[in-house]
Order: structure tokens, then sequence, then C-alpha cells
């Protein structure tokens, strides 16, 4: 930053300055030129045609200078036929006459016809009275003067210009610095919550840093909310680990002769433990994920096939709009909206109902059936984990345990209803919707 500046302040300066420079330089020689006009038009004024057509001048030019020799200012008067006219201050020297102009304008160049002086002349064809000649009115100058002033005017401006933008530079430097010196202490406070002194940036920032230091402190405390999900994962499976294995190694130990009964079912258990918190660790680590999207109608067809092989005496109707999605993994819609259909084709007569729809942010499923339902104070029950109302069917009792644990990871809610239609189960799953 502070380079990119500095290279623009001097681009500008540069620029500015060559601009300054044309202008000032123009106006100054332009005003050395004005008076070179004048004391030319001062000349033509005052000349006069002698009786023999010389020229001579009524009235002297007031400039000591025309009088002394190789003063730097001349003036000399030119006609064909004539001797040249010159000031004293020529001396042995006259000004070069070129060919003659096609106008009686004032033409102004630059000369170096004097090997010791550079030369601004000004010239000018005048026709006086009582004379057929065409007579060249000549001013000179040295440029000593004139490149004096433009050599002071540089000068100036180049210390004035440097000065500036040295101050410039120091001022964007210090700016800058000034500017960034808030990361600095940001950095500062991440290094010390690495070192475990601090869990939050707490201090006070400007207004430009703060949005960095709140997502920050919200990123930290959406890491200490997974890592604490999964401690508690861990300690719940293996809690629940705990009791299956007990019992085998007791059966192991006192050589019991169920032995091969009661590993089977312990490990059956134990299965449904390790999947019901696989599921839910899946679910949590994928949550932080900012694009996780899918789409609702193609989940509801896959799971309608592979439903509809499972219980191929089911009908599954579906209706709603098939532009909707939501803030889920494809993976965990699956397997919610798998277990939920799944659920209803196993514990229903052989009709499920799939209803979605958008509302106020949401996406929401009416999975209904046409069974015998859930009486309403069995619902609650029914999402704890093993819990099996109808044990006559297979199942584990954990597909509607992990579909309330998913659905809540996302921030998502699942309710028990009766169907007025169908006169079963209707189940309410509500899921973020994604644009």
């Amino acid at each position: 930053m502070i380079g990119i500046a500095a290279g623009w302040i001097l681009i500008l300066l540069v620029g500015g300055g060559i601009a300054l420079d044309s202008v000032l330089a123009s106006a100054i020689t332009r005003n050395f030129d004005d008076g070179l006009e004048y004391v030319l038009t001062a000349m033509a004024a005052s000349a006069e045609i002698g009786p023999e057509g010389e020229v001579f001048f009524n009235r002297p030019l007031a400039d000591q200078r025309f009088l002394e020799p190789n003063s730097g200012l001349y003036w000399q008067i030119s006609g064909i036929g004539h001797d040249h006219w010159r000031s004293r201050s020529l001396w042995d020297r006259a000004l070069v006459v070129k060919p003659p102009h096609n106008d009686t304008e004032a033409h102004v160049y630059d000369s170096k016809e004097f090997p010791d002086q550079d030369l601004r002349v000004m010239e000018r064809d005048v026709r006086l009275p009582g004379s057929d000649i065409l007579w060249r009115f000549q001013v000179a100058a040295s440029r000593e003067t004139l490149d004096a002033q433009i050599g002071t005017l540089r000068r100036t401006m180049i210390r004035s210009f440097a000065l500036l933008g040295l101050g410039l530079i120091i001022l964007a430097a210090l700016q800058t610095l000034y500017g960034l010196w808030p990361l600095r202490k940001v950095r500062l406070a991440i290094a010390a919550m690495r070192a475990g002194q601090a869990q939050r940036i707490d201090e006070a920032l400007p207004n430009e840093v703060t949005p960095l230091v709140e997502e920050l402190n919200a990123l930290l405390e959406h890491n200490e909310k997974q890592a604490e999900e999964a401690r508690r994962h861990a300690g719940n499976l293996a809690h629940a680990l705990k009791t299956p294995l007990t019992v085998i190694m007791n059966a192991a130990t006192a050589q019991s002769p169920d032995l091969s009964d009661t590993v089977i079912r312990e490990a059956t258990t134990m299965r449904r433990q390790v999947d019901h918190h696989l599921a839910r660790a899946r679910a949590v680590g994928r949550r932080g994920s900012a694009h996780s999207r899918a789409e609702v109608w193609p989940s509801l067809q896959a799971v309608e096939r592979a439903v509809g092989r499972l219980y191929r005496h089911v009908r599954l109707d579906m209706t709603g709009p098939k532009t909707l999605a939501v803030h889920v993994e494809r993976q965990d819609l699956d397997e919610m909206l798998g277990n939920l259909i799944e659920n209803a084709a196993k514990y229903g007569g052989g009709s499920v109902f799939v209803t979605v729809g958008a509302e106020a942010g949401y996406v929401e499923f009416l999975i209904e059936d046409d069974g015998r339902g859930i009486p309403e104070e069995e619902r609650a029950r029914i999402f704890d984990r093993g819990v099996r109302l109808d044990t006559s069917k297979p199942g584990t009792g954990l597909g509607m345990a992990i579909v309330r644990d998913v659905a809540e990871i996302y921030e998502g809610t699942i309710s028990l209803e009766e169907s007025e239609d169908l006169g079963g189960l209707l189940v309410r799953l509500r899921l973020p919707a994604a644009v």
C-alpha cells in the first residue's frame, strides 16, 4: 500500500510539475517577449525618413543599455540599398537579416548568431511614410536573464515538489501503518488465544475491523461447540458401549451356556448405538459447510425408488413444488426422509402421502400414512433411543431419534400429529430453506 501510494504520488507530482513548468515558463517567456515588442513598437513609432532616404529617430530610445557595447540589448533597422542602422550596443557586429516576411506582423525566434550570447530576437517589416522600401526593424536581447528566471523557477518547483512528495509519502505511510495497526492487535489476541491466555477477542477495535473480529469470535464459538459436541458424543458412545461390553465379559468369564445369544444380543445393541452416534457425528461435521445445499425433489425421488423396492404393496404419492432446496447435506436429507417414509410404509396400511411446501424461510415435509397412528401420550417417547412401540416388525428403534438429532443440528424441527386425511400418523419435518 505504501509503495503504490508513493508511486502514484510521484507520477502525479512529476506530471503536474511538467505541466506547471510548461505553463509558467511560457508565461515568463511571453512577458519577456512583450518587453521586446514594446521596444519594437516604440522604434516603429519614432522612425522617420530623412532627406536622403535614410531612417532616423525623432526621439531617442529610453533604455540606456542600447548605448553600452555588448550590453545584451540591441536594435537594428535594415533596408535594401541602405546600410544597417544599428544601436551602439552592437558595436562592430550586426544582426542577421533573414528573407522578407509575407506579412507585417511581429515575429520572434531564438538565435545563436553571437558566439558568446544566445539571443531572443523580435523583428517586424515596416513600410514608413515617404519611403517605398520595406524596412526590417529588429530588437534582440540576451536570453541570459530569461534563462535565469526559468532556471530559478524550475529549481524552486523541484525543491517544493520534492518536499511535497516526501511529505505525502510520509503521510501515506503513517496513515497506512495507523490504519493497519489494529490488525497487529488482532494477531496478538489470536496468539494469546492459542497460548490459552484468552478465549475471545474482547478488545475494542475500530469499526472497520469489528466485523472481522465478530466473525472470528463466531468461528471460535462454532468450533468450540463442535468440539464439545464431539466430546459429548464420544462420552455418550463410551457410556452406551460400556454396559453391553460388561455383560459380554461377565458371560464369557462365567462360561455361560447362552454366551452366543448374549453376544448377539449385546452386539446388536452396540451396533444400534454406534449407528446412531456416527450419523449424528457426520451431521455435526457437515453442518459447518457454508455450501450445504440439497435439492428436495431428487432426494424424494431417490427415497421413493428405494422404499418402492422394499415395500411393493405400498402406494406412495408425492406433491409440491419441484424447485425447493434446503440448507442440508444431501446424504443427511436422504437419511431423514428415508427413515420417515420407510416408517410410514412399514407401519402404515398401504398408503403414504408426502406433501412438500415452503413457509417462512423453511421447507416443510408432511409424511402421512393410513396406519393405526401413535397415541398422543406416546409420541414423545418415540424419539428416545431404542424405543419401539411396535416390536412385531424388525427395526433398531433409532430411526426417529436419528432424524430428530440431525434435524436439530441443522436448526430444523420435527413433530408428530394425527393425519386428518388418511387417519394415521402425520410427521411434520421443517428444515431451513436454501435460495
